[in-house]
């Protein structure tokens, strides 16, 4: 058996976050039509279409290095949607519905910057300089996610899951 380097680790895990974000595009219609706050629906409407843009430039990483663009399942990722799932059906109709999603977009928005994190230094090591430009570019877009739904917690969310139903 081959000894596997970090060109194969990079690759692997290349096509590890593809499959996610591929996962990530479906169930990001889900979380927006679940959402109570117009404010949290226009942001997960808005980060589908960021998505598709960080589908792109995986898919233009791909081609630097001469890969197809070919997901590899991700158990992480579909265990954190699930969990998503579950608080769509538990706290469906709750004041605390929208903090929870807002919690579980966090933790896939976590997921995806320690793989971009990742990702970007190996290109980097791997002297794939255009490469890590474009994870680069997703790694500061994931962030600015992640800081927007931390200001929606912040701005009414967490407040409003505090909140008695008679």
């Amino acid at each position: 058996m081959a000894t596997k380097t970090l060109e194969d680790l990079f690759h692997d895990t290349l096509r590890d976050i593809y499959y996610a974000e591929k996962q990530i595009l479906k169930a990001l219609p889900k979380m927006a039509k679940g959402a109570q706050s117009p404010d949290l629906q226009a942001a997960f409407e808005k980060h589908r279409g960021e998505t598709e843009g960080q589908v792109d430039r995986l898919e233009q990483v791909f081609k630097i290095i001469s890969k197809a663009a070919r997901g590899k399942k991700c158990e992480a990722i579909l265990g954190i949607l699930a969990e998503g799932d579950e608080i769509l059906e538990e706290f469906a109709d709750s004041p605390a519905l929208d903090a929870g999603l807002i919690s579980s977009a966090q933790a896939v928005e976590h997921y995806e910057i320690t793989r971009y994190g990742t990702l970007k230094r190996w290109a980097t090591v791997l002297g794939l300089n255009d490469a890590a430009k474009l994870l680069d570019e997703t790694l500061q877009q994931e962030g600015a996610t992640d800081e927007g739904l931390t200001a929606l917690a912040d701005a009414a969310a967490n407040a409003k899951a505090m909140e008695e139903t008679a």
